[in-house]
């Protein structure tokens, strides 16, 4: 799992930076119908629906806008139908690129998506040319007290759970286990009070692009700031890894 750490980071970064609140509600009211759609609206019998309200519900998103969602995604609503889409490529430096989308209409988003690598001069491939460097996990994050490796390790061991990565930063634990083990991980925590921040099944790259100059890093993270602010994308993953020394340089630069 070499890298997963500084992507991590980066993609921290990213979800901080995403702030505004329609912003939000949209990409989290999609997540909702979707997961309704794949599972079921019973919150109860359908985990990824459970960690979508959740995450509504730290938004302050209204609880109209959630049951709106809901039905939506059991059929009912508007009759706008979504679909998940996927898209990859090259950034600079080799560095590979997958945006998973949620469109209600399919050639829109691919012309959009193929704009933007052809704008950034990023190569855009086929399915598959990229997706095999990465594996879905499912991916939990813990802040402030309760991020702790031994407290984690040993409530999800007692809870029976199988998970592969247990990482703590700065009073923030990243879990990674097979996405298999999405929902059952979901209900220890929850049966322990213990808030998650963040939950999905992710894609987790095996390996890194490491990136030593600042300039290829830069350029890197303006494609993917383009991507993440596009209404459509739901989820943007790379491989990049950078040095301390160069995620300083660009962090100056923000500031």
């Amino acid at each position: 799992m070499s890298g997963h750490n500084k992507w991590s980071s980066i993609k921290h970064k990213k979800g901080a930076a995403d702030a505004k609140r329609g912003k939000i509600f949209s990409r989290v009211s999609k997540e909702i119908i979707m997961a309704a759609k794949e599972g079921g609206g019973d919150i109860d019998l359908n985990a990824r629906l459970r960690s979508a309200v959740a995450a509504a519900k730290a938004a302050n998103m209204p609880n109209d806008n959630i049951d709106r969602a809901i039905k939506k995604g059991c059929g009912g609503g508007d009759g706008v139908q979504m679909e998940s889409l996927s898209y990859e490529g090259y950034a600079a430096g080799g560095v590979a690129v997958i945006i998973n989308c949620l469109s209600d209409n399919r050639n829109r988003t691919a012309a959009d998506i193929r704009s933007f690598f052809n704008k950034y001069n990023c190569n855009m491939a086929g399915s598959g040319a990229v997706s095999w460097k990465f594996h879905r996990k499912a991916r939990f994050v813990i802040e402030g007290e309760n991020a702790n490796e031994e407290k984690l390790f040993e409530l999800l061991l007692d809870g029976g759970a199988d998970v592969e990565d247990i990482s703590v930063d700065d009073d923030v634990a990243e879990i990674l286990a097979p996405p298999e083990a999405f929902s059952s991980i979901l209900g220890i925590f929850e049966k322990a009070g213990i808030e998650v921040s963040e939950s999905s099944v992710a894609l987790i790259p095996e390996n890194s692009t490491v990136v030593n100059d600042v300039n290829t890093a830069r350029q890197v993270n303006k494609f993917i700031d383009v991507l993440e602010d596009y209404d459509d994308a739901q989820e943007v993953y790379t491989d990049m890894e950078i040095s301390d020394e160069i995620g300083q340089q660009l962090a100056d630069e923000e500031d």
